[in-house]
């Protein structure tokens, strides 16, 4: 097995990266990896496995996203559900843009990035919102009424959002429902001089609505993923081990396995949908499922324990946060084993996947 990958390197590869005014050389895909101790967001070339920039983020950076078109970045700054800010970091130029603050709503932590918006959770207000950089506000939001919303997948069409409440033991599906048209009430009174009319009267206005169905699962689940196909939700439960999978077309659980992952923490499905990998923070294992059959394929040692998990789009390769150990492994999804290590600073979590 190679060694830990260290050092930033300026990459000249052709058809690989892209060259800018800057004089920086740009992965066209790029691995993005958060150091809770180091405060930074690292940018590794998916093609040499090097680390070729390093961004400083706020002081306890969580989760990471990119932008559909490849050129921005979101990091939650989390602070335990306390803290109220995302960074937004410009991935051509390797700069911290500017930060959402989130306040009134707290402790940003999942993120997604769909249709043109970023939608994250904010655990400290039990609510998911959505942020619209063409506007720069968060124009949407929704509470759960559940502890401790903590990760968010939502499907393309953004018409769905799927949720965990970790200390509640839940997960929330919000769906939005057909609009609906209301006629609005004619204007009464006397119109003050400088203020704009009412709208007149029988004027239509369209009111969008959001429908929650709750599903209870187990405490302690965090990490989930929905199935390529979009007919299952698994998640993990860090204080039993267990493997809970819900039925989204009928919103119902339908299977409990007693997977014995203690301390369970992510749970990522391999691109073709037929694999399930989880990583446990008590535990030096990586667990991987066979999605249709139910069963345990085989646990691979990668260290101490692990957090975040990010398959490559083109089903070559998985790359897991291991926390404890300070490096990300990167696990060859043919043989499922560990073929090498990157050194993205201390305490890598959250990864993402630009292109």
């Amino acid at each position: 097995m190679k060694n830990i990958r260290k050092s930033i390197v300026w990459v000249v590869c052709l058809g690989v990266c892209t060259f800018t005014g800057n004089a920086q050389f740009i992965p066209r895909q790029s691995l993005l990896a958060l150091s809770k101790a180091n405060h930074m967001l690292a940018i590794v070339d998916a093609a040499t496995l090097q680390v070729t920039a390093t961004v400083p983020v706020g002081e306890d950076p969580h989760e990471v996203i990119a932008s559909s078109d490849g050129k921005t970045a979101y990091v939650s700054i989390y602070g335990g559900g306390s803290l109220h800010t995302i960074n937004v970091i410009d991935l051509a130029t390797q700069k911290h843009l500017k930060d959402i603050d989130t306040r009134p709503l707290l402790g940003p932590h999942g993120l997604a990035f769909v249709n043109n918006k970023l939608w994250f959770t904010v655990e400290g207000s039990k609510t998911i919102g959505s942020y619209n950089p063409s506007t720069d506000s968060i124009d949407w939001c929704m509470g759960t009424g559940q502890d401790r919303t903590h990760m968010i997948y939502v499907t393309n069409d953004a018409k769905k959002i799927y949720t965990t409440n970790v200390a509640s033991g839940t997960v929330s599906i919000l769906q939005e429902t057909p609009p609906k048209m209301e006629r609005m009430p004619p204007p009464s009174g006397n119109v003050p001089q400088g203020k704009m009319p009412s709208p007149p009267a029988g004027r239509i206005q369209v009111r969008h609505n959001w429908e929650q169905s709750v599903i209870a699962v187990a405490n302690g689940s965090e990490g989930f993923d929905v199935s390529p196909d979009s007919n299952e939700l698994w998640t993990a439960s860090a204080e039993n081990g267990r493997i809970y999978i819900i039925d989204l077309p009928a919103k119902k659980l339908i299977q409990t396995i007693d997977a014995k992952v203690q301390g369970a923490n992510r749970l990522k499905f391999t691109p073709d949908g037929k694999m399930v990998f989880i990583t446990s923070l008590r535990s030096g294992n990586l667990t991987v499922y066979d999605a249709k059959a139910r069963k345990l394929l085989k646990q691979i040692n990668i260290g101490n324990g692990a957090a975040g998990i990010m398959m490559q789009p083109d089903g070559t390769r998985a790359f897991v946060a291991c926390t404890p150990d300070h490096y990300i492994a990167v696990i060859d999804l043919k043989t499922l084993t560990l073929v090498d290590k990157i050194d993205v600073g201390g305490a890598p979590d959250g990864l993402a996947w630009a292109q």
